[in-house]
């Protein structure tokens, strides 16, 4: 049996100058934009046909502070796909206390690159399907690498940063994601800091590089300008699922007219 394509929308949230959170959109984790209210949005999308949702504290990380908690308990009584929610999960209470305010799934970068027993500790606690192992990468150059990729002529590999994009870690994004398939979690989300915001596809050598090596169910995310960069990703990189912000947070396209394209292009979707 063929599963179905995956279309999910994310929203990245953090707290405004009056200390309200709220919806921000930018290029390659830079130069923010006011997009909206997080629960509004959250209502608008369970409405519009998103077969999940991904709320991403996008600063709690990196200022050590907890995820939004009083946010996620409004959206999940909005919503009624599986919710995810990321940022500030730093430890097994974190990722109890998140499900507890209404997360199916909790996402864990540097939290889980800090210590990698999270994953496992989650996920015999909680069930492998709730623990989600988001890997923010970027492009190197370089000869400190060990899965390599032919990108326009050039040889690179993929790095895994951490506190949302602001720090490297010598971490190679393909051996990070095997290791953590290995140690229980239940899906990847695979972020490219390169193509975040750029509408100009998604990172289709990364996202293959990482679908090519695993079998835990990969979500490609960044750089979806429209329909053609979602059937992209899963024709030619093997991607479950396609996540999006800006194509859908801005009405360029709806996540009913994204359907449509991929199902009459024989890509499988839940209309």
């Amino acid at each position: 049996m063929t599963l179905t394509k995956r279309i999910i929308p994310c929203i990245d949230v953090d707290v405004d100058e009056d200390g309200n959170p709220a919806v921000y959109t930018g290029v390659n984790f830079e130069d923010l934009e006011y997009t909206g209210d997080p629960v509004e949005m959250a209502r608008e999308y369970n409405e519009a046909g998103a077969d999940e949702f991904v709320f991403l504290d996008i600063t709690a990380s990196a200022e050590g502070r907890e995820t939004m908690l009083g946010v996620v308990e409004e959206i999940a009584d909005e919503v009624f796909i599986p919710l995810t929610v990321g940022g500030g999960i730093r430890t097994k209470d974190d990722i109890k206390e998140t499900l507890r305010a209404g997360a199916d799934k909790v996402s864990i970068n540097s939290g889980a690159i800090a210590n990698p027993d999270l994953i496992e500790e989650g996920a015999a606690a909680f069930g492998s399907q709730c623990i989600v192992i988001s890997v923010d990468a970027k492009r190197r150059y370089d000869e400190q690498g060990e899965h390599y990729v032919e990108v326009d002529g050039e040889s690179c590999w993929f790095e895994c940063t951490v506190k949302g994009g602001r720090e490297g870690t010598d971490l190679d994004v393909v051996e990070w994601a095997r290791e953590a398939e290995e140690r229980g979690a239940g899906e990847l989300f695979v972020n490219s800091i390169d193509a975040d915001g750029t509408k100009e596809g998604y990172d289709i050598p990364l996202t293959k590089a990482v679908c090519d090596n695993v079998s835990t169910p990969v979500i490609a995310s960044s750089g979806c300008g429209g329909p053609e960069d979602m059937y992209e990703v899963f024709t030619e990189a093997g991607a479950d699922a396609g996540l999006a912000a800006s194509i859908f947070h801005f009405g360029e396209y709806s996540i009913r007219e994204v359907k449509e394209y991929l199902d009459e292009r024989d890509v499988p979707v839940r209309l």
